[in-house]
């Protein structure tokens, strides 16, 4: 088989402030920006790298949800405990260092793992964990 991965989904509630961090922040590029009944979905995804996307969708908007489960899904979007990505750069100092000169949420500074790696964690403005991994 031949399969790679295309896009991964990660909730957003502030399509403004999610732009900031993942265009402005990260550095991804915006790919696609969609609006529906006052929502709105933005694909993102690294440069030179356009096989590989993330969509930020609003939260809990699958019409076979229950109103108790997209409580659910709220409250651990709140707590930071629904949507995580891992990433990964080549030098996560300097990454870490840009990152920390934007208004980002540090949950965890470079850091070597004692499973063997070397990371970082901080949060999305929605909560979502984002580690980002160093290359070796």
């Amino acid at each position: 088989m031949d399969i790679t991965i295309h896009s991964s989904f990660l909730p957003q509630d502030d399509p403004e402030a999610a732009l900031n961090f993942y265009r402005d922040t990260l550095g991804f590029e915006v790919r696609n920006d969609v609006g529906y009944d006052g929502m709105r979905w933005i694909t993102v995804g690294p440069p030179g790298q356009p096989g590989t996307s993330i969509v930020l969708h609003p939260p809990a908007v699958d019409p076979g949800i229950t109103d108790d489960e997209r409580r659910t899904i709220i409250e651990m979007m709140a707590k930071g405990t629904y949507g995580g990505l891992l990433l990964a750069t080549k030098d996560l100092d300097d990454t870490f260092e840009r990152l920390q000169a934007g208004d980002i949420d540090v949950v965890q500074e470079p850091t070597e793992q004692p499973y063997g790696v070397r990371d970082c964690a901080v949060r999305d403005p929605a909560g979502n964990l984002i580690r980002i991994q160093e290359l070796r």
